[in-house]
């Protein structure tokens, strides 16, 4: 466990000669462009801009995939999004859960899940990053919100009544509030003096979509080996996307390996139950572990999305926690502003801190124990695992219950979330 601390510089505020607006977001993934849109939508006052490192190309670029909890394609229909990306999401209609090693032939099933939350809604989706962010930046911008790209964010100075932003090509920007959106390895957090706890799980999470001979029928796969979850997740057509979690020096041999070495391995924990399986594009790796921010806001500042925390993949909801932290933060602005209240002061943020900060808390210590519970060998504890998946099997309520969870619809949601707007 560790903390890591930065701190802002103090100043007077805004400079005469810089641009101003009401919000400015550093970040242009999911989280930041959803959340210029959502507040140009509620409060088309409210002047918003979205500093985004990445060029308008890259987002094109991007064929990782996501999955997308109920609330949040409820929060994305609201914004106007989900029309632009629905005939290419994929509906999970069955979660299946299997617990095995890996060289295993039979991997017995220990937990089947329907797909469906309530009014027989899907509980999730899975959605290609580049059409999401796409369709996003584009409804963003014609909801009258300007996005600077690429540019970062590169320093602040807060004052009594905005924050002076530099950017990195000189240009400088004064906010009421600035909202920093940038990752898990968010240099803002650090300025702002925002500690964080944070722990490696000594894993890598290896990304990789594959095509197959035989259609999935939307089921979702999650097996859980001794060296981590390795999840398929049904993308349209004869496509999955694989979340491959396994330790540190592994996954280095996979990913670096020649085609031969991958394919062998990537058919040993797949499988052949949807025939021959090609990989489309070369797989990618990338550390796993868990980063909690000590507080969510600062003066005149707020973190949202991996800014705020990083968890484990083997729930599939770190987008979704995204998505939460831009449903309150929004709700919580406009409010404000409908208000007549400063929406950078320290009593408005902290309902932001208040509503978010627990739920992160709480998801980030549920990962980190299915985590530690199911990537090991360790035979007491695969009893008592591969008992209690189980036990949940045969129980309906609690397995509806563990749906809800997972459709994104536990403890207060956000309007937006809801379906309905601010």
């Amino acid at each position: 466990m560790k903390s890591t601390m930065g701190s802002a510089r103090e100043g007077t505020g805004a400079a005469s000669d810089s641009d101003r607006v009401d919000v400015l977001i550093a970040g242009g993934g999911h989280v930041g462009l959803s959340l210029a849109l959502a507040l140009r939508l509620a409060g088309p006052e409210l002047e918003v801009t979205v500093v985004d490192a990445s060029p308008p190309e890259a987002v094109a670029r991007d064929n990782r995939a996501s999955a997308i909890a109920a609330a949040g394609r409820r929060m994305l229909d609201r914004l106007g999004v989900w029309e632009a990306i629905a005939a290419n999401a994929q509906a999970i209609t069955e979660m299946v859960i299997t617990d095995s090693r890996t060289g295993n032939a039979v991997r017995p099933v220990f937990l089947t899940f329907d797909g469906r939350a309530k009014d027989g809604e899907p509980f999730a989706h899975m959605v290609l990053n580049g059409d999401m962010v796409g369709a996003l930046r584009d409804r963003a911008e014609a909801a009258g919100a300007t996005i600077i790209a690429p540019d970062t964010v590169d320093d602040f100075t807060t004052g009594d009544s905005s924050v002076l932003c530099r950017l990195g090509t000189g240009r400088t920007i004064a906010a009421r509030l600035l909202v920093a959106a940038d990752g898990g390895r968010s240099r803002l957090r650090s300025l702002a003096g925002i500690g964080t706890v944070s722990w490696p799980y000594r894993q890598s999470g290896i990304v990789v979509t594959v095509e197959h001979e035989r259609p999935h029928h939307g089921r979702a796969v999650e097996h859980f080996l001794p060296g981590g979850p390795f999840a398929i997740l049904p993308l349209k057509g004869n496509r999955s996307s694989l979340v491959w979690s396994e330790r540190d020096d592994i996954a280095k041999r996979i990913v670096s390996g020649d085609e031969d070495v991958f394919r062998y391995e990537l058919e040993r924990r797949f499988g052949r139950q949807l025939g021959a399986i090609t990989p489309l594009g070369k797989p990618r790796a990338f550390p796993l572990g868990l980063t909690l921010a000590r507080a969510f806001v600062a003066d005149r500042f707020a973190l949202a999305g991996d800014a705020a925390h990083g968890i484990h993949p083997i729930a599939g909801q770190g987008l979704n926690l995204g998505f939460r932290d831009v449903a309150a933060l929004a709700e919580t602005i406009v409010e404000a502003e409908r208000l007549g209240l400063d929406i950078g002061s320290a009593t408005v943020l902290e309902r932001y801190q208040s509503w978010r900060r627990f739920d992160s808390f709480e998801m980030g210590v549920t990962t980190d124990v299915l985590n530690r519970l199911f990537s090991n060998d360790n035979p007491v504890l695969r009893l008592v695992r591969d008992v209690g998946l189980g036990l949940v099997d045969r129980l309906p309520g609690m397995k509806r219950m563990f749906i809800s969870e997972a459709a994104g619809e536990g403890g207060e949601l956000p309007r937006l979330l809801r379906g309905e707007a601010i």
